[in-house]
């Protein structure tokens, strides 16, 4: 099966993002749950947000560069918010992605310096009217990594909330979860097969 390196959200790894490992797990896929914040978890968006600009996005992104760099370079690099930043600069410029899933977030490619890597899947995932991913300019990236790939897909579900997949919380999305997870683990499977096949 796939194995994937899953990086938190700002909240840091919260039990919603251990279910959310979790349900990877039960369908058969090795996860990775690196702490970036080495323990600290928060309640709301913004003491997380700014525990995470006190660290400083670059030393977060560093610190997820040295956690894939223990594992093989045929990962899934998934993030989920403020954990798209390491999962999409490992999928863009790490050799050997198996692909990537952004959820709740997405950065414009230039941003890494380098161009979509040929044959790296992606998905990204969203919701619709989440200010945070519509606002700031996610949506706008996202569309143009998908633009003429048909191996790069977004999706975006009805609603606003961020953190739409963090069970137990107050943003969680149950329908949307379900069909995000639903996807995700179908791009699991594809990956899986993929590798397979490759000689």
């Amino acid at each position: 099966m796939a194995e994937v390196l899953l990086f938190h959200h700002t909240l840091g790894v919260t039990e919603g993002v251990r279910a959310f490992a979790g349900d990877l797990r039960r369908a058969g896929h090795t996860v990775h749950v690196p702490d970036l914040y080495e323990g600290r978890v928060f309640e709301d968006l913004e003491s997380g947000a700014a525990h995470a600009a006190s660290i400083g996005f670059g030393a977060l992104v560093a610190r997820g560069e040295r956690a894939a760099a223990e594992l093989p370079g045929r990962l899934v690099y998934a993030g989920l918010s403020l954990g798209v930043l390491p999962a999409q600069k490992l999928a863009q410029t790490r050799a050997g992605a198996a692909g990537a899933l952004l959820v709740a977030a997405c950065v414009p490619v230039t941003e890494f310096g380098t161009a979509w890597p040929e044959g790296v899947p992606v998905q990204v995932h969203g919701m619709g009217a989440d200010p945070y991913f519509v606002d700031e300019g996610d949506l706008a990236a996202a569309r143009e990594l998908v633009a003429d790939a048909g191996d790069r897909r977004l999706f975006l579900y009805p609603g606003r909330e961020h953190l739409f997949t963090e069970r137990g919380g107050p943003s969680f999305a149950p329908e949307a979860y379900a069909l995000c997870l639903e996807r995700i683990l179908a791009f699991l499977e594809r990956s899986d097969k993929d590798a397979a096949d490759t000689p």
